[in-house]
């Protein structure tokens, strides 16, 4: 059954206690439903950390799958290694081959298959630019999300969504092949617009999707998380510092506030501190990696 909106602005306020009550429900209903072979998609991040320590408080030996991309800061790497009970996963391509192949991925994933497709003449891909639905009707929604990054489609770059599919996706669905595992997945709808729908859609656990997976955090904000950490006091990797609160109880991290992928250029264009200079900073050799050998700084100048 589709969720709204509004479900989803009441379920991000319920209290922390009641979350972590209904995302452990959501893990023990997929972990039965699929007669425990279930294992936790683990990147090392924040986010994953937590749904992590919520899995293992109902299943200790429940196993958390690692993919090991070399594209994670070095702290990240560290952490999610040292984690007990581990499985670490390689991608059959290194990031320079996906860039020489596909591009790069920018300013989103939907705006970068759009592009990916229009340059290939797909009808509904050149419609996103043309600021139209399927019947030709005007189509404001596609106008504020697609209309403004038309000119991608004639950039002198490869740009496409390709990446997070060759360098995450395709090992992970290789091995839940191989063990008969599904994946349980930490991710927030309030980190894209794709993660937004796809719950509003599917729901926590998406029993019936053509790739079965549980999110049982998607409810969560990032609030939630730092103060999970936190409050039960659970070690996490080092780059992201120390958490604090403001005179207003929210909380931040003295570090990175976000990790993933550090080469990543999603959402650059919407950066109160551009990532990168602040990835000089704290990792001069990541840095100089990223725009001389990658060539991102050939690529900055559309943004920059």
């Amino acid at each position: 059954m589709p969720y709204t909106k509004e479900d989803l602005k009441i379920m991000q306020s319920w209290p922390l206690e009641r979350k972590i009550a209904v995302t452990q429900t959501r893990i023990m209903e997929w972990y039965s439903r699929f007669d425990g072979k279930a294992m936790v998609s683990f990147s090392g991040g924040k986010d994953s950390t937590v749904l992590l320590d919520l899995a293992r408080r109902c299943y200790p030996d429940i196993e958390a799958v690692y993919v090991d991309t070399g594209l994670e800061y070095p702290e990240v790497r560290r952490f999610a290694r040292s984690c007990e009970n581990v499985t670490v996963l390689k991608p059959e391509m290194n990031f320079k081959e996906v860039l020489d192949k596909y591009g790069w991925c920018y300013p989103s994933k939907d705006v970068a298959e759009s592009v990916h497709y229009a340059r290939q003449g797909g009808a509904w891909a050149l419609r996103n630019f043309n600021g139209k639905n399927m019947d030709g009707t005007n189509s404001g929604y596609r106008d504020s999300r697609y209309k403004p990054w038309a000119y991608l489609v004639d950039s002198p770059f490869k740009i496409s969504h390709k990446c997070c599919e060759v360098m995450k996706v395709s090992p992970l669905l290789k091995y839940a092949r191989k063990s008969g595992k599904t994946e349980i997945i930490g991710t927030l709808a309030t980190e894209s617009h794709r993660r937004k729908q796809t719950w509003l859609t599917m729901g926590c656990n998406a029993f019936d999707a053509k790739r079965p997976t549980s999110k049982p955090m998607s409810f969560w904000t990032e609030q939630d998380v730092l103060r999970y950490l936190r409050d039960f006091k659970i070690p996490y990797a080092s780059v992201y510092g120390e958490i604090v609160e403001d005179k207003k109880r929210r909380l931040s991290t003295t570090g990175v506030a976000r990790t993933g992928c550090v080469f990543c250029p999603i959402g650059c264009h919407l950066d109160r501190e551009n990532r990168f200079e602040k990835l000089k900073g704290t990792h001069p050799k990541l840095y100089d990696y990223c725009i001389h050998d990658l060539g991102l700084g050939r690529f900055w100048i559309m943004w920059g």
